[in-house]
């Protein structure tokens, strides 16, 4: 398979690095809008199968250019969500398969956002699934750590482990700890911002769709393997948008461990409207202020030497297993940033997001996995992905725990 990575960050340059060591890859082009930056990281895995582009990835004309002079069979959006919209037309014109780990951008109803959700996120690629299947081509959304590997456990759950799904609740917790930096996020800040102060959505299967206010419902939850209890909060994610399309379930939600830290800095971003993306004059220059404290922020692509700990990724699931029973189920992958980084001097956030969409590339390079349309994880089958993880070195496991019983769910 030829393979172009448009976005050459830290989750692009681990795609190369782990690509390059399965022998499904015949060719893949880096590309990103510095291209010096492209050029180090394909220089850095030593294969020459990987090689370098400059592409912006705003224009969707220059990206389709760029997929035919590459000859790519499937392109891997590693951009942040704000360029999903012209990457993935490009590919939708040029016919080739796409993936992406975070989908077209949500829009906050313009007068009840902790109500109703107004333009939810991935909406604009599901309004072009018919011109995909028109097309015969596939659109693999959302394929990533979360979304993606979370999306594939509730679609495993609910194929073997349950006979009916009450809840679909992802929750993602850490230990980590970065030295030298008193706030330090391991995964793009812009993202972060993106997600964590718009309106989360909850799916519920008497209501659909609906918001709440960002940090809602703090709950504690006991992560596996030493990680112990951290307390997660709402926020906004594609797992509630992707997992009900698929897979029958009485509630869909996501909470993430962000810690009270994390969330007054957050807030205050809000407060002083530094989370905006609009530009603002400063002196005769238009700047966005959420880029200035992106940009006023250490890459996290940067922070593996300085991060010790381990993050934690997974789904639980509870309803009713095959013998008629209660069952409540966490699946999870553990990723240890010491190791993650022995093995492909990417940091556990990193490279724990960019073995997902490999796995699935090689699944579609040999026709494992295979569609047409915009596609969630759950639309597939998940065994094949399940077991190939540990061949990436990237193991997961199932915790069986104690079922409680649910509320207000309807069957």
């Amino acid at each position: 398979m030829r393979v172009l990575v448009v976005g050459a960050g830290g989750v692009g340059a681990a795609v190369a690095r782990i690509a390059a060591r399965r022998p499904f890859l015949q060719a893949l082009v880096l590309a990103d809008l510095d291209g010096r930056r492209a050029a180090r990281a394909a220089a850095a895995v030593g294969d020459p199968r990987v090689t370098a582009a400059t592409v912006d990835a705003s224009d969707s004309a220059a990206v389709r250019e760029l997929v035919t002079a590459s000859r790519a069979d499937a392109v891997l959006n590693a951009t942040d969500p704000r360029f999903v919209p012209p990457v993935f037309t490009a590919c939708l014109r040029a016919g080739v398969t796409y993936l992406d780990m975070a989908m077209s951008l949500s829009r906050p109803h313009p007068d009840r956002p902790y109500e109703l959700p107004g333009v939810k996120l991935g909406d604009e690629q599901f309004a072009a699934a018919a011109d995909w299947e028109a097309r015969g081509a596939l659109a693999l959304v959302g394929m990533g750590v979360e979304p993606g590997l979370s999306d594939v456990f509730a679609r495993y759950a609910a194929d073997h482990l349950f006979a009916d799904v009450d809840t679909v609740d992802v929750r993602d917790g850490a230990d980590i700890t970065v030295d030298g930096y008193d706030f330090a996020p391991t995964f793009s800040i812009w993202t972060t911002i993106e997600e964590c102060l718009n309106p989360p959505v909850v799916w519920e299967r008497d209501r659909g769709w609906f918001t709440t206010a960002p940090f809602a419902e703090p709950e504690v939850f006991d992560f596996p393997e030493g990680i112990g209890p951290v307390e997660c909060v709402h926020i906004e994610h594609e797992e509630v948008l992707l997992v009900p399309r698929w897979v029958d379930a009485g509630r869909v939600t996501f909470k993430y461990g962000l810690g009270p830290d994390f969330i007054d800095v957050l807030r205050t971003l809000h407060r002083v409207g530094l989370d905006r993306t609009d530009p603002v004059d400063v002196r005769g220059t238009r700047v966005s202020p959420r880029d200035v404290v992106a940009a006023c922020l250490p890459d996290p692509a940067t922070l593996g030497e300085r991060m010790r700990g381990r993050t934690c990724a997974g789904t639980r699931v509870t309803g009713t297993g095959p013998d008629g029973h209660p069952r409540e189920v966490y699946l999870y992958q553990v990723t240890d940033n010491e190791e993650s980084m022995a093995r492909d001097g990417a940091q556990a956030v990193v490279r724990q997001t960019a073995v997902n969409p490999v796995v699935a590339l090689e699944l579609i390079a040999a026709g494992t996995w295979s569609g047409a349309g915009v596609l969630g994880p759950e639309a597939l089958d998940p065994v094949p992905f399940l077991d190939l993880l540990p061949e990436y070195g990237a193991p997961w496991r199932l915790q069986e725990r104690t079922p409680a019983v649910p509320e207000g769910i309807a069957r």
